[in-house]
């Protein structure tokens, strides 16, 4: 693994220390750049987005996708897990905290965004850092690449409409072409853009996707970490005055984050799968896609939104989290 990889979590630290930061001292050129929008999409976290969802994209061999049948058992836990049943916990969970167990401490409208921006978390499978949770946790890396690929062409049909009747049913207002347009500039030209470079790579060398990747590597790594800055120092004064609605936004999903994992597992277990197979199909189903439920929620909510800042704290909590996890996977290897 490469330096960024092996101290991820203290990147993403500083990321978000120096976003606070920033956003205190200069709030007025946060400010400004909130403004550069375009349909609701602001275009800055849109480009910082494109730079990290990229490089993944073209990594992923979709014809890996026809090797599913020799494991399909992994698979379909994964897709029962990212879509029947994390989504609808987590909004279940949302609504049990804001609309009943944090009443006296939140607003109803903020109790509303948070958990919008919640839902977003949980209709965004992971895509991206899943590839490095499987590497911890010496994963079957050819079937990490089908779950993800699969778990990509399901998000372009699946996620505007569950994320839409998920916050239909919790009483929020859904603009749908705000929500539409999101899915397809940050799920289906990134994923056209990969098919179609990797495709054009391929023609010309059997290493040439790789060296690609690995040139484009560093830009990512930056992507990344511009990202946890940008959406840190939006959200800067909010975390500084109400450190007690962090908390309250964390506890959900934080036991969310748990709960899928323990629900994941037990039924590898039940199914019997092999722990290169089990490991990463849990944490497929248990990590975020933030990049994706960052945008939408800034989108369909806006930049100072409770909906983004939930999304803002399921970055800050993930990383720790998921590595505790990873802990555990890698202390139960037979």
């Amino acid at each position: 693994m490469g330096l960024f990889e092996r101290f991820l979590t203290v990147w993403v630290g500083l990321g978000i220390a120096a976003g606070v930061v920033l956003g205190l001292i200069m709030p007025g050129a946060f400010e400004a750049i909130a403004l550069i929008e375009f349909a609701h999409v602001n275009l800055i976290v849109a480009v910082l987005i494109w730079i990290r969802i990229y490089p993944m994209m073209i990594q992923i061999d979709w014809s890996a996708v026809r090797d599913i049948r020799k494991k399909p058992q992994g698979l379909i836990l994964t897709l029962v897990i990212n879509w029947l049943v994390k989504p609808f916990t987590m909004a279940a969970l949302g609504v049990l905290f804001f609309q009943y167990l944090f009443v006296p401490w939140v607003d109803p409208q903020s109790a509303q965004e948070y958990i919008a921006g919640m839902i977003l978390l949980g209709v965004a499978p992971c895509t991206a850092m899943v590839f490095v949770w499987s590497q911890l946790v010496k994963g079957d890396a050819n079937y990490t690449l089908v779950q993800v690929s699969v778990n990509d062409l399901i998000m372009v049909v699946a996620f505007a409409p569950i994320a839409a009747f998920l916050l239909g049913v919790t009483d929020v207002t859904v603009p749908w072409e705000t929500l539409l347009l999101s899915t397809v500039l940050y799920v289906v030209l990134p994923l056209i853009a990969g098919i179609a470079t990797r495709s054009v790579l391929a023609k010309r060398s059997h290493d040439a996707v790789g060296h690609f990747v690995a040139q484009l590597k560093p830009w990512s790594i930056v992507g990344l970490i511009a990202t946890v800055v940008l959406l840190f120092a939006f959200q800067a004064n909010t975390i500084i005055d109400k450190p007690l609605v962090i908390v309250l936004i964390a506890i959900p999903l934080i036991l969310q984050t748990y709960g899928i994992f323990f629900i994941s597992w037990w039924a590898a277990k039940r199914m019997k799968l092999p722990h290169d197979v089990a490991g990463p199909a849990c944490l497929i189903g248990t990590s975020n896609f933030f990049e994706l439920a960052v945008a939408v929620a800034i989108s369909l909510f806006g930049l100072n939104s409770g909906a983004a800042l939930a999304t803002v704290v399921g970055v800050l909590v993930e990383v720790p989290v998921m590595l505790s996890l990873v802990a555990m996977l890698n202390k139960w290897r037979p």
